[in-house]
């Protein structure tokens, strides 16, 4: 069972629901992203994603390519990221999950990826722009070390998008509750609980809901009906806010807790 799988299993047998941050690495430097994966792990993180910097992230709002922005004037690669991933693996537990947009990977090398995520302490991998028609190649690298392939579904997934990404999935199925770019919402889709009732005739994989989510209210409002929230932009929005604080990784993981707080 991989990592994921457990800690997703543990919630299971407590009868909790689980808390998915985002944050972007690099933001705002790299040794910053290991302290901020420390705090999220302490703050009671089920899974963290740590997204790849890209120049042209489209599936993204405006904070997180700024976080993008900061983090690729830092000049530092995948390697890099892989390395710090390495560091705080010995000090933590919680899965992290490489959030990326298919472009770095394939410069990087997708072989050369799956070794070193593997070696690294990486759980898994969600590629936004790779469909899974197209996947499979990747996934069988992927499965060679034991890493999890995470898929995004969409309000207007068709069944039969539903059914191939349950065929292909492991680790989790990530929702996307409205179409459109990343980015805090003040009140969440309806469309979201229908795409994860949905998912559900499909799959017994756990589902996490993203995109919108901001506030502890949303995180209880989608608990209600998935298994976990993810938050990304409420958490980026906040780590530029704090930019050039001594206790930047500290305060990020106060909010994180406030933003759990219906979970406890």
């Amino acid at each position: 069972m991989s990592r994921i799988a457990e800690s997703f299993e543990q919630l299971r047998k407590d009868g909790r629901k689980g808390f998915i941050p985002f944050i972007t690495a690099g933001d705002p430097d790299l040794e910053t992203t290991g302290d901020l994966l420390i705090e999220l792990s302490r703050a009671g993180a089920t899974v963290i994603e740590l997204g790849v910097p890209f120049s042209d992230p489209m599936a993204d709002g405006p904070v997180i390519q700024r976080a993008s922005e900061r983090a690729l004037r830092q000049n530092f690669g995948l390697a890099e990221i892989l390395e710090k991933t390495a560091e705080v693996r010995r000090i933590v537990d919680t899965p992290v999950v490489l959030f990326s947009y298919y472009n770095p990977l394939m410069q990087f090398g997708v072989e050369r990826l799956a070794r070193l995520a593997g070696s690294s302490g990486i759980d898994g991998v969600l590629v936004t722009d790779l469909i899974p028609e197209e996947a499979d190649e990747f996934a069988v690298l992927l499965r060679a070390w034991d890493l999890d392939m995470i898929f995004l579904v969409a309000p207007t997934s068709t069944d039969a998008r539903l059914q191939m990404v349950a065929e292909r999935a492991s680790g989790f199925i990530y929702a996307v509750s409205r179409a459109g770019v990343t980015g805090a919402q003040e009140s969440m889709s309806s469309e979201a609980e229908k795409l994860v009732r949905r998912m559900r005739e499909f799959s017994e994989l756990p589902v996490a809901v993203g995109f919108g989510i901001s506030t502890a209210a949303h995180v209880a409002e989608v608990c209600a009906y998935a298994d976990a929230a993810v938050v990304g932009s409420a958490l980026v929005a906040e780590i530029e806010r704090r930019a050039g604080t001594s206790d930047l990784a500290a305060k990020i993981g106060e909010f994180a807790r406030t933003l759990t707080a219906p979970l406890r």
